[in-house]
């Protein structure tokens, strides 16, 4: 009788429990390497990109351009707002910059793992802010919409313009030029972006000042 009971339990392949087996010894290697010293909590790719939220990091040669260029367009003690470009964010933190200040606006909670510099966001909601966040208190807002789409662009663009003092660097698709321009008012950079991963559509800055991008 027990030996037909143990028909009924479902065997997972060899092949299956192999695979499973390593992604384990993956994810437990990764956290060993999180916990151990000398590990940077803000090194881009730290928090894994998550492709159903359209998550995609910039390479580090790029996070770092734009990480260089918010902290020169924000002057000394200025204030930066990363809105959806937590490669960006985790670039400037990693500089350890006594000079400037900056948050993160941010759909994903795993970046709540920064504190209070953590903003929960979601651009359905543009204005859904906390009352301490105050309009026009950013010295320059970076931000990298998850969509390319003009909906998306038109409500993030709410979202910039309540925070930013003037100064707003955008990151979007080459296809978004027209709408960047009929929303924020930026034109297109020299300087092109590139990420971790190759997308398949063409990625471009945006500025509405004259900035180190071109």
């Amino acid at each position: 009788k027990m030996d037909d009971d143990d028909d009924d339990i479902p065997q997972l392949s060899s092949h299956t429990l192999a695979a499973l087996q390593e992604f384990y010894l993956e994810q437990q290697q990764r956290e060993g390497m999180k916990n151990s010293q000398g590990f940077n909590q803000y090194s881009v790719g730290s928090i894994e990109e998550d492709w159903q939220l359209s998550q995609f990091w910039y390479s580090d040669e790029t996070a770092s351009c734009l990480a260089n260029e918010a902290v020169v367009a924000a002057g000394k003690g200025g204030r930066i707002a990363c809105v959806s470009a937590p490669s960006v964010y985790q670039k400037l933190k990693e500089q350890d910059g006594k000079d400037f200040s900056v948050c993160i606006l941010e759909y994903d909670r795993r970046f709540s793992v920064y504190g209070e510099e953590f903003i929960f966001y979601d651009y359905n909601h543009p204005l859904n802010l906390p009352e301490n966040l105050l309009p026009h208190s950013f010295d320059i807002v970076i931000a990298d919409p998850p969509y390319l789409s003009e909906e998306c662009l038109q409500k993030t663009a709410e979202t910039i313009k309540y925070l930013t003092k003037g100064k707003i660097l955008l990151c979007t698709g080459a296809i978004m030029e027209e709408q960047a321009a009929k929303h924020l008012g930026v034109k297109m950079c020299k300087f092109i972006p590139k990420h971790s991963r190759n997308l398949a559509n063409e990625f471009r800055c945006y500025v509405n000042y004259a900035s180190g991008l071109d």
